[in-house]
């Protein structure tokens, strides 16, 4: 859900105040039935009731009535509502809440009683709703009512973006990541409607790196052939300080073989290993003095044929000894937000499995990152040894640089 114009700060605090102000009176429940006509006597018997006033009064009685959680023609209705409809005196056989954008999923009680959507709303939208209840008579009545829903810039959204893609096939240390484009404060009310099922099944847990940002990894690396749903159900939940979930999102993917490689940074060698079986040691250089390579577990983030490589990104001033920019490092493979790479390094051949050279990615011959590259997945495992510099858990996809138990201890609802 979105609307393209934007708000200050300041805005978003007025609407917060003024939809506070009319939800008082808009979520009261509200009886969409009629009330039984008032008779009185005539003044020629005496003031008894005529017998046809009785008659009505009885048949008004006996009607149903519908109550909606809405009061009808509401303004501003929050979009974290879940609308529900209830019927007294009848059993209601049909609800339909829509809206322009189309109709409101919901479920319908096995008695009849109640009805109770499956979805928040959408903002600044007018919804009608339509009920059929039956009475004790087998008469059917329709009850209708609308609302109108408070309406959201996008500073009030926040809307969630999450990898892997959709159909994607990972390597066994791919952790989930749903990145916010707003901040949620609330991180709770979000992890409650944020999912992860596999099969096989696996435990698991959240992990908030920021207000911006929530991982969530399996307790052991995930098992090779597993299949993975993604289900954030954030779409109008309350994120805190007037933010909303924009839309929700649902992934799957699978996970690939298991490709762990395995970095000795004082032997120069790494090791390939495919569920289990080495299958090549590769000769290899890492960081120089002043630019250690980090020793943990770091995961393939990104894959590039060919990738510019310019020191200036990693701190490194243009025109000084240690500055560099090579237009077509082939084979790169992203291990760190901070610019660790593996790739092809022809020019520093004579070194790999001899010395440490690099300015801290893992280089090697060209014709070995060929096949690295040609058999590598997003998440794919690198265990690196060898280094006093240690991997961190917000560099990258570094979420295994902690026991599971500290891991854990990052979800909200803990």
């Amino acid at each position: 859900m979105s609307l393209p114009s934007r708000s200050s700060s300041q805005s978003r605090r007025l609407v917060a105040l003024a939809s506070a102000a009319v939800l008082a009176g808009s979520l009261a429940a509200c009886s969409t039935g009629p009330s039984a006509p008032e008779t009185k006597g005539d003044a020629s018997d005496g003031g008894a009731p005529r017998a046809g006033g009785t008659q009505a009064a009885s048949e008004d009685a006996a009607r149903p009535t519908v109550t909606t959680n809405v009061a009808r023609g509401a303004q501003g209705v929050p979009v974290d509502t879940t609308v529900q409809v209830s019927a007294d005196g009848g059993e209601l056989s049909r609800v339909t809440v829509s809206s322009p954008a189309g109709r409101l999923p919901g479920t319908l009680s096995d008695d009849g009683a109640a009805w109770a959507a499956a979805e928040r709303l959408e903002p600044g939208t007018t919804y009608d709703i339509s009920s059929v209840v039956t009475g004790t008579d087998g008469r059917d009545v329709t009850e209708s009512s609308s609302f109108t829903t408070a309406p959201l810039t996008l500073d009030e959204q926040t809307f969630a973006s999450v990898a892997p893609l959709d159909g994607e096939t990972v390597g066994v240390g791919m952790p989930v990541v749903v990145s916010f484009d707003v901040p949620v404060t609330d991180r709770a009310a979000f992890e409650k409607q944020m999912t992860v099922t596999s099969s096989p099944a696996q435990p698991g847990t959240w992990h908030w790196m920021s207000d911006y940002e929530a991982h969530w990894r399996p307790k052991a690396y995930w098992e090779p052939g597993t299949t993975v749903d993604v289900d954030v159900d954030v779409n109008g939940v309350d994120a805190g300080d007037g933010i909303y979930g924009q839309e929700d999102r649902e992934v799957g993917f699978t996970v690939g073989d298991s490709h762990v490689y395995k970095v000795n940074a004082q032997t120069h060698q790494m090791q390939v290993f495919s569920n289990g079986d080495l299958l090549r040691t590769i000769p290899i250089t890492t960081g120089k003095a002043g630019f250690t390579t980090r020793s943990g577990t770091k995961v393939i983030m990104e894959k590039f044929e060919s990738r510019r490589m310019n020191s200036e990104t990693v701190g490194i001033a243009a025109g000084s000894a240690e500055s560099y920019d090579i237009a077509d490092v082939q084979y790169a493979m992203r291990l760190t937000y901070s610019g660790e790479f593996i790739h092809a390094a022809p020019w520093s051949v004579s070194s790999q499995g001899s010395a440490n050279v690099s300015h801290g990615c893992t280089g090697m011959s060209t014709e070995n990152a060929a096949w690295l590259y040609g058999m590598t997945l997003r998440g794919d495992v690198v265990e690196y040894t060898g280094t006093d510099r240690p991997m961190t858990l917000d560099n990258g996809y570094g979420d295994w640089n902690a026991s599971y138990a500290d891991y854990r201890q990052a979800s909200a609802l803990g």
